[in-house]
């Protein structure tokens, strides 16, 4: 039982989600920068799949998925994903612009 636990534990500080947050996100929606949905969607089936066989383990699931520092960890890790985001839109913007110039001529 406590091999389960920290295998559960280390599989949310892994996918670090909170659960209100996972249903609300498309993982294909071509606007989004967060690249966090995936792992949310998984942290989401893992967490329907253990709360039907345990409702307690899923309750506990839940209460280390909304604690502070997981969450703060989330934050950062969208805030600076989605920096490196717009920064790799920007250069495929400049080198668009580059190629349609000066290889096309345009």
């Amino acid at each position: 039982m406590l091999q389960s636990r920290v295998l559960v534990i280390t599989l949310i500080l892994l996918l670090s989600t909170t659960l209100p947050e996972v249903h609300s996100k498309s993982i294909f929606d071509k606007d989004r920068r967060d690249w966090l949905v995936i792992p949310d969607a998984v942290a989401s089936y893992v967490y329907e799949a253990v709360s039907k066989v345990s409702p307690r383990t899923g309750q506990f699931l839940a209460d280390v998925a909304q604690r502070p520092t997981v969450v703060s960890t989330r934050n950062f890790l969208i805030r600076e994903t989605t920096k490196l985001t717009i920064m790799a839109e920007q250069l495929i913007e400049k080198i668009k612009n580059l190629w349609y110039t000066k290889v096309l001529g345009y």
